[in-house]
């Protein structure tokens, strides 16, 4: 018999693309192997409808239970189906339709914290007059030996690039040339007087966002700073989506590789864009992100991680060259990785120890970066102890209902009481809600009554709370509760926008993750909630928080919110201190030795801890 047929799936869009797959191919897989890019957060397993398109020609594929339970029979009708579970076995045409339209992006990128002694690089620029004259000099010695004696200290490597670059100068034969030296290396040698632009970039690779900053390695101020999507969440959500993916087929990690590299040179280029500077002024990068992406930066195959005993390839700091990985920068500019601590706590953790500078106070205090994947780290300058919690990324707006980033348009802030208020992010009618007003909507119904401890909401709630509260609980389609934030009349997406109990699941499954996480390093290090000097708050969900209500549902430690902080993008200011101080990529990588590692999933009671953790306070306090 012949090979079958194969199937032709067109993409609408700009540029449309066109691609032919095997038949019996999702239509996710198509949209990959077509370079379009469909969000798929749940990594491709029918758990949320971030993935969702329309079959606009075709035979639409029959809509598996999946397709019921996340789109309803309306959207079906409307020949809507999850790309993760479409097989295609005739040709079609698609339209990607996103869940919510989402622009202007709120990315955290604010920074504060800890200061410098001093600058120290580690790169600097030594200038060379007489050039023209000194490389032409006949007295025994090579013309590039000639340039490295007259920078008058040890030499230990000369890049490649130099050599080239003294070859090429020759040519042009400058009165004075700036040698560009990396510790004890010289990177290169260009003409004429340079000194006086010394840049580098430092880059938080987080799996949701990426932030890139850049800063004059002379003064220690940041020039620009730019953000983006991370467009490896097209092959999932959460960071075990992603090792899936990987453990797929090899060429995999190539992909997720590629789309960060991709991703990074994006920011550096909007980012010079934006300071007036040419890339080749780059002479230093610092990266942090967690374990997965700190690997599949590297293009290394994280798949180790995902499965017991959860080790990382490589602990140690990482140096590269930017040609080696594919920046578009000078090809010997150093890439500098922080340490990793162990499993999932990675580099973006030291990154946040360094800058929050819990290592150095003798009282005891929390650092929590929360996010898809929330790092925990507990402890003074006696000792650290940290963990990793999978929270997933419903408190990002992934794996909701009516979710979406904290974008023109989501619900960012809610008020339950007499009645529901609301505020939307860039004003107008709301299109979803995001992660901060999510965990307001639950804190609310918390304090009126219409939700149990247990996370169980009521369809017939309490008679004595007020009508205007009372009439928003709902029984959905599918048979399940929900509650309306946002009545058809008043929404810009044409329905009312619900909490629903599945969407109070996944915020308790998330709140519970991070919650346990606290619990555990707390009990590893023999201390309680109460001998908590502080709680530092970290990311960018962490710092859009609304402290009740974070401690109303019992995500964070319910201490005297005075002793609660925001401290911003401490992982990016953590690259920031080590891309001005060598000093300071030092101190990470000591730091990393002394953290200790708390894994969850060996700890005896973490079951019974997590169950715990799920259930909400009965009371604010408790």
């Amino acid at each position: 018999m012949g090979e079958s047929r194969a199937v032709c799936v067109a993409f609408e869009g700009e540029p449309p693309r066109r691609v032919a797959v095997p038949p019996g191919t999702t239509l996710l897989e198509a949209a990959q192997v077509a370079g379009v890019p469909i969000e798929a957060t749940c990594g491709g397993r029918g758990r949320c409808r971030s993935c969702r398109v329309q079959i606009r020609t075709g035979s639409p594929p029959p809509p598996t239970l999946a397709d019921r339970l996340q789109l309803g029979e309306d959207e079906i009708h409307e020949r809507f189906r999850l790309a993760c579970q479409a097989t295609v076995w005739e040709d079609v045409g698609v339209a990607v339709a996103p869940p919510r339209e989402e622009r202007a992006f709120q990315i955290l990128t604010e920074t504060r914290g800890a200061g410098l002694e001093a600058l120290d690089p580690g790169v600097r620029k030594i200038l060379v007059r007489g050039f023209s004259e000194a490389v032409q000099e006949e007295a025994g010695r090579a013309r590039m030996e000639e340039v490295l004696r007259q920078l008058a200290q040890p030499v230990e490597r000369v890049e490649v690039e130099a050599v080239r670059s003294v070859a090429r100068l020759l040519r042009e034969a400058p009165e004075a040339v700036t040698a560009v030296l990396y510790g004890n290396d010289l990177l290169q040698v260009e003409a004429e007087d340079t000194t006086g632009e010394l840049y580098g970039f430092a880059v938080d690779i987080g799996t949701t966002t990426v932030v890139g900053y850049l800063l004059d390695l002379r003064e220690g101020e940041v020039r620009a700073t730019v953000t983006a999507l991370n467009p490896q969440s097209s092959y999932g959500g959460d960071l075990m989506s992603r090792i899936a993916f990987v453990q797929q087929e090899p060429g995999n990690v190539r992909r997720l590789h590629t789309r960060a590299i991709q991703c990074v040179n994006g920011l550096l280029e909007e980012a010079c864009h934006k300071a007036g500077i040419a890339r080749d002024r780059i002479y230093k990068v610092v990266v942090v992100g967690n374990t997965i992406m700190h690997h599949l930066f590297l293009g290394v195959d994280p798949s180790s991680v995902g499965r017991a005993p959860y080790l990382p390839l490589v602990r140690a700091p990482v140096r590269v060259r930017a040609q080696e990985l594919g920046l578009r920068l000078p090809p010997q500019t150093p890439v500098l990785l922080l340490p990793l601590v162990a499993g999932f706590v990675g580099a973006d953790a030291v990154g946040m120890v360094l800058a929050t500078r819990i290592f150095e106070g003798q009282q005891v205090r929390l650092a929590v970066d929360i996010g898809t994947n929330a790092e925990v780290v507990i402890g003074s300058r006696v000792r650290l102890a940290a963990c990793s919690a999978p929270a997933g990324p419903a408190l990002e707006g992934a794996q909701i209902r009516w979710g979406m980033r904290a974008a023109q348009g989501a619900v960012d802030r809610v008020w339950i009481g007499e009645g529901v208020r609301y505020r939307v992010i860039g004003g107008g009618p709301p299109t979803g809600i995001c992660g901060s007003g999510l965990v307001d909507a639950v804190a609310g119904l918390l304090e009126v009554g219409v939700l149990e401890p247990s996370g169980r909401l009521l369809v017939d709630p309490p008679a004595h709370l007020p009508e205007a509260v009372r009439r928003r609980v709902t029984v959905l389609p599918d048979g399940q509760p929900a509650f309306v934030l946002v009545p058809r009349e008043e929404s810009g997406a044409g329905e009312d926008i619900v909490v629903t109990q599945t969407d109070i699941r996944q915020v308790q499954l998330a709140k519970g993750a991070i919650r346990s996480g606290i619990t555990v390093v707390e009990r590893y290090l023999g201390i309680e909630d109460r001998d908590l000097a502080g709680v530092l708050l970290a990311g960018a969900f962490g710092n859009y928080l609304h402290l009740p209500s974070a401690i109303r549902i019992g995500l964070i430690p319910p201490l005297p919110q005075d002793r609660i902080v925001y401290v911003g993008n401490a992982a990016g200011l953590g690259a920031q201190l080590a891309l001005l101080s060598e000093r300071e990529g030092r101190r990470a990588e000591e730091l990393a030795r002394r953290i200790e590692h708390v894994p969850l999933a060996a700890q005896p009671d973490f079951h019974e801890v997590f169950l715990r953790s799920v259930r909400f306070p009965d009371s604010p306090t408790s």
